[in-house]
């Protein structure tokens, strides 16, 4: 239950952030719920091993690299997808990683945590 909400929110963060980013192209809702299952399968697998072999620039970059692999798994969605979902440059999947990853940070601070103590 709770991965189903973590996609559904994910989805609506994907809608957003497509109203915001303007090269960042998403054709609606269903497209954005297929998208952020793309993406959280692509986070379980792809995620880790491009993590492990970037590790020592993520250290280096005192872990700023990370945008740039959720920019790569924005940019493998993009292509599993074709035309639901479209990115039109890296820049703009950076960008676009950069807000999903704010935008997450904000809705489990915000929202989640607080829901979370009442239990």
């Amino acid at each position: 239950m709770r991965w189903l909400a973590h996609i559904l929110i994910n989805s609506l963060v994907l809608i957003v952030v497509a109203g915001y980013v303007k090269s960042f192209h998403i054709d609606g809702v269903g497209s954005a719920i297929i998208a952020s299952l793309i993406i959280s399968i692509l986070n379980i697998f792809v995620k880790p091993l491009l993590v492990l072999i970037t590790l020592p620039v993520t250290v280096l970059t005192f872990g700023l690299f990370l945008f740039v692999i959720n920019a790569i798994t924005l940019l493998i969605t993009d292509e599993i997808m074709g035309s639901a979902f479209e990115i039109e440059s890296f820049g703009a999947a950076l960008l676009a990683a950069v807000f999903i990853s704010i935008l997450n940070l904000l809705i489990q601070k915000v929202i989640i945590e607080p829901l979370s103590k009442k239990d």
